[in-house]
């Protein structure tokens, strides 16, 4: 039954191929959250393998007209995949309707349709080491491994919804991430995924079984070692979170700047639950204050007059810097630290702005064209010039992480081992109720557990949590819920790979199926001729 279908896939033509690898991509994208069904990826990948089997051109083509049939079945799995995954984007652009829904199509259309490229490249790759059984399944996964590893810098980078989330869908196997990192794991689950296509054939059943069965027992049984043995001490401070859910649009509005940073002031300074210690450090989601502080002295005050004795509040602002002369000032997405005089004793600059929502790739041209960035300040935001870590108290020192720079696991750099935890500020209002808050959550979790610290994560409505080193969630507040998170921040854990050693752990994966995809390759060709 199997080999007919897989027959009958292989010799699909025109429309036909291209609307199944469309919707198998589609399909592949309920592994993601808030969806969290992998099991999904154990049809569509092998359904792509079986499309890309048949992907074949004259063989008295050039090297690249012979990779375009798989490129293109690559470019509409990816399409799927990313359409499917990412449409919530369009939500964003709804906030502010008059000047921005022209765009919809851009963002639910158009950045798939780029993202898709990448996925075309890995299938082009893929082809050009094809060969029969195992092989073509080694260079499935060498090839995706390879193209989500660009996908995380080129142009800036977007690695939303790499391959390898869908094999971490829970605490219990995301521990595997310690010794392979996320872009280890995005190669080792298509191999995972894809191997149920060699039920299809003859050639190495059994030895893609094997591979599988020890893969996924050791990617399962090492999670549930390491949560079974883990052992967590309370070396930080008592903090509090603060989600109160405001709408995005009343964000824009200058007459409700003074409810909301007395909304903020009122939750931050609610007496905690009977019996359980007062908080240390408050922490506000990502702009949460609505004014520049700098220039307004009165919310410093209003802020000194809330926090109490030796309490520090963590609070996502913009911050101003102005150059002088006739330079027009800079703006920057901040983490401030103020202590209980209201006094600005630390910033953090957000790094890794978000194209087109904070500043417009290719500024002269588009503006020129009308367009302007959704988060729209005069000249957009400024970059921060590099990642720091933020001094809060004696006992915390922070890694801090605003907004989507949780999704890149470079961007953590590797100032773990000075920092204490990770303090992720965010605000996902701009989504809605939509899938999009739910996957922006598992990254940020996922990068708790890679760097074996603690999470702090302050989102305007949700998810607010703090997890611990090992991708548990301590406490948290559903989306859109009202509220705050009052926990005492557990210890970082000692991982099992050296700083050293993790700066190789996806060369090594990466490496080792190469080696195997070679092996395969030659094997083939040697039998043929």
């Amino acid at each position: 039954m199997i080999q007919r279908l897989a027959g009958k896939i292989i010799l699909l033509w025109g429309w036909k191929r291209v609307a199944l690898a469309f919707l198998m991509g589609a399909l592949a994208s309920f592994a993601l959250p808030p969806y969290d069904f992998f099991a999904v990826c154990f049809i569509s990948f092998p359904v792509l393998v079986w499309l890309i089997d048949g992907a074949v051109d004259n063989a008295g083509a050039g090297p690249l007209r012979r990779l375009w049939p798989a490129a293109m079945i690559g470019w509409w799995f990816g399409f799927g995949y990313f359409v499917f995954g990412l449409w919530w984007l369009g939500n964003a652009l709804l906030v502010d309707a008059a000047d921005f829904a022209w765009a919809i199509p851009l963002a639910v259309l158009g950045l798939p349709a780029f993202l898709a490229i990448f996925y075309a490249f890995a299938a082009a790759l893929a082809r050009l080491f094809w060969s029969e059984g195992l092989g073509r399944i080694l260079s499935l996964a060498f090839a995706f491994g390879i193209t989500e590893w660009l996908r995380s810098f080129v142009l800036t980078g977007f690695p939303w919804n790499a391959i390898g989330y869908a094999a971490m869908p829970v605490p219990v196997l995301m521990q595997s991430s310690v010794f392979v990192g996320l872009l280890g794991m995005n190669a080792l689950a298509v191999l995972v995924f894809s191997i149920p296509a060699l039920l299809a054939g003859r050639r190495d059943i059994r030895t893609g079984l094997v591979v599988a069965l020890i893969l996924v027992s050791a990617h399962a049984g090492y999670g549930v070692y390491r949560l079974q043995t883990a052992s967590l001490v309370t070396k930080g401070p008592n903090v509090r979170i603060v989600q109160p859910s405001i709408a995005q649009d009343l964000k824009f509005d200058v007459e409700a700047r003074r409810d909301i940073l007395d909304k903020y002031l009122a939750m931050s300074g609610r007496p905690a639950r009977s019996g359980a210690p007062e908080p240390e450090v408050i922490v506000w989601p990502e702009t949460a204050v609505p004014y520049i502080l700098t220039k307004t002295p009165d919310a410093l005050q209003a802020i000194a007059g809330m926090l109490k004795e030796g309490q520090v509040l963590l609070a996502g602002a913009v911050r101003m810097e102005e150059p002088g002369g006739n330079q027009p000032p800079l703006y920057y997405n901040t983490i401030y630290s103020i202590n209980d005089t209201g006094e600005i004793t630390g910033a953090a600059d957000k790094v890794h702005l978000v194209p087109f929502g904070e500043y417009l790739p290719l500024e002269g041209i588009l503006r020129s064209l009308g367009m302007s960035e959704v988060v729209e300040m005069p000249g957009g935001f400024t970059a921060g010039s590099s990642k720091q870590s933020l001094k809060v108290k004696d006992n915390l020192t922070a890694l801090p992480l605003i907004c989507y720079e949780a999704i890149f696991p470079a961007e953590m750099g590797y100032q773990g081992a000075a920092a204490d935890a990770i303090i992720n500020v965010t605000n996902d209002a701009w989504y809605g109720d939509t899938p999009g808050p739910y996957q922006h959550f598992r990254q940020a979790q996922l990068r708790a557990v890679e760097q074996g610290m603690p999470l702090v994560r302050a989102a305007n409505n949700g998810l607010s949590a703090v997890v611990d080193p090992y991708g548990r969630i301590i406490d948290a507040l559903a989306l859109n819920a009202v509220g705050v998170v009052d926990a005492a921040l557990p210890g970082k854990v000692q991982l099992p790979l050296s700083e050293g050693l993790r700066r190789f752990q996806f060369l090594i994966v990466i490496g080792l199926l190469f080696a195997a995809v070679l092996a395969y390759f030659y094997r083939d060709r040697r039998r043929l001729g």
